[in-house]
């Protein structure tokens, strides 16, 4: 049986075999408005980053085309430097989700109505742009249909500086973030993950994942420092502390405990979590390679205990890698993860005090006129089994009689991008396995097929 660790190698491989044929943040309309350039100097299609999108964002997305009002000091420093016009825009989501077999409705005797439409999936007000001289921002408020409330979404606050001496180009900043990898500039990271970014809220989804694979979102904050070398090199790290929201402040977004009931991995940050991140990037002709690693280490105090130790700890460590071809008619792009958890368990009554979870993903775009596209991908997680971890019995969210996490599919999606503001996608992601099996994977007669779900969804940004 082929291992993740094998399909990753093979990943890698397949990039460099398509580099050696190939010819010589996120898309809001704010950062056109600030500066003048139409979304595709930044974007390949949403929210896939070019080399200059991601120099513009490493440099705190402070170039601007609009009139400014400036303030200066007697002695000519600059203490203030603002748009006239705030770089603001709005972003609403609509969309239809049908699986194969309709869910359970709340009440468990009948199935829901299954083809659920979403008017809005997700409606977004952004700051995108200049704060001052050297720092930006990044402010996403969202409300979402599937919570009815509205909160602060993907954000951060960036403040960079440029080196430059003789040949060698230096750009050194740092980045206040509520989300580790949202800081990121390569697609092949959780946070803009590509070609699986756009995902309903509608239909279930495997119920195991790394902490770093977007279980702290938004209850998190974190400052890093970075530096980027010669546009090739690239190096990260910093600390993120707890910053519970809502009722609760719950971070971590795994099973529930059958004997507490609450969420395995949900808790409170305990003390600083440190993240790290190393990148290299070649650029020549229309190309761009990156390969890279990241991680962190959290210590979670479980909901209910007093904040550790004792704690719940998980080592994440990751490799990524990006393939770009950027072409006048086509554009071709290939992203791949392999991330790796290691758990130890010291303050949950685990079954067993020790255990991993494994994810991979490999996918792949093309775009003709970047109007007319599509992307193919695969995802698997696999991990050791655990009954406390994993329990089976809850219908559509249990896990299989084996305890097991793993689940495993493909996701298809087709492309019309009409303006490059607009965009109309139909996806269809089928599973192999769901919560640990392909068939009663959750030990209520559900299948894992059963789960396959048919996705239009329509976006627009202005």
């Amino acid at each position: 049986m082929v291992t993740q660790k094998k399909l990753f190698a093979a990943a890698i491989t397949t990039i460099l075999f398509l580099i050696g044929f190939a010819q010589n943040a996120l898309a809001v309309p704010s950062f056109a408005r600030q500066t003048g350039l139409a979304c595709q100097a930044c974007h390949t299609v949403f929210p896939e980053l070019t080399p200059f999108g991601r120099s513009f964002k490493l440099n705190a997305y402070t170039i601007d085309n609009l009139p400014q009002v400036q303030g200066m000091t007697p002695s000519k420093d600059m203490e203030l430097l603002l748009n006239q016009v705030p770089p603001l825009s709005f972003m609403f989501q609509t969309s239809y989700t049908q699986t194969k077999t309709a869910l359970p409705d709340p009440s468990g005797t009948s199935n829901a109505q299954n083809g659920q439409v979403l008017f809005p999936q997700q409606a977004s007000l952004f700051y995108a742009g200049r704060i001052g001289q050297s720092l930006g921002s990044f402010v996403q408020l969202t409300y979402a249909s599937d919570s009815g409330t509205i909160g602060l979404d993907n954000t951060e606050f960036r403040y960079a500086k440029q080196v430059t001496g003789g040949n060698d180009r230096l750009t050194y900043g740092f980045t206040l973030n509520n989300n580790p990898t949202v800081q990121d500039v390569w697609n092949s990271t959780p946070a803009w993950q590509t070609p699986f970014d756009q995902r309903t809220s509608a239909a279930p989804t495997p119920g195991a994942a790394a902490q770093i694979d977007g279980g702290l979102g938004g209850t998190v904050a974190g400052l890093t420092g970075y530096v980027w070398w010669m546009n090739s090199v690239y190096a990260e790290y910093g600390l993120y502390r707890a910053a519970p929201q809502g009722v609760g402040g719950q971070v971590g977004a795994g099973p529930l405990d059958s004997n507490t009931g609450t969420a395995i991995g949900a808790g409170v940050l305990s003390g600083w979590a440190p993240y790290w991140r190393l990148a290299y990037e070649r650029q020549w002709d229309t190309n761009s390679l990156s390969v890279g690693a990241y991680g962190m280490t959290v210590k979670i105090s479980p909901e209910g205990q007093p904040i550790g130790p004792p704690v719940d700890k998980y080592d994440d460590t990751a490799l990524d890698a990006q393939y770009q071809l950027i072409g006048d008619e086509n554009i071709f792009s290939l992203q791949t993860t392999y991330i790796k958890e290691k758990r130890s368990f010291g303050a949950t009554a685990t079954e067993n005090s020790s255990g991993d979870l494994k994810t991979f993903r490999l996918g792949g775009s093309y775009y003709y006129q970047r109007t007319y596209g599509g992307s193919l991908g695969y995802f698997s997680t696999a991990g050791s089994s655990d009954a406390v971890v994993y329990p089976s019995g809850t219908a559509v969210t249990g896990f299989a009689a084996n305890n097991s996490p793993n689940s495993n599919g493909w996701v298809g999606e087709l492309d019309w991008i009409p303006y490059q503001n607009v965009k109309v996608l139909l996806q269809y992601v089928t599973y192999g396995k769901f919560n640990g099996a392909s068939s009663n994977y959750d030990g209520n007669g559900r299948n894992a097929s059963d789960n396959n779900t048919l996705y239009l969804l329509g976006w627009f940004a202005f």
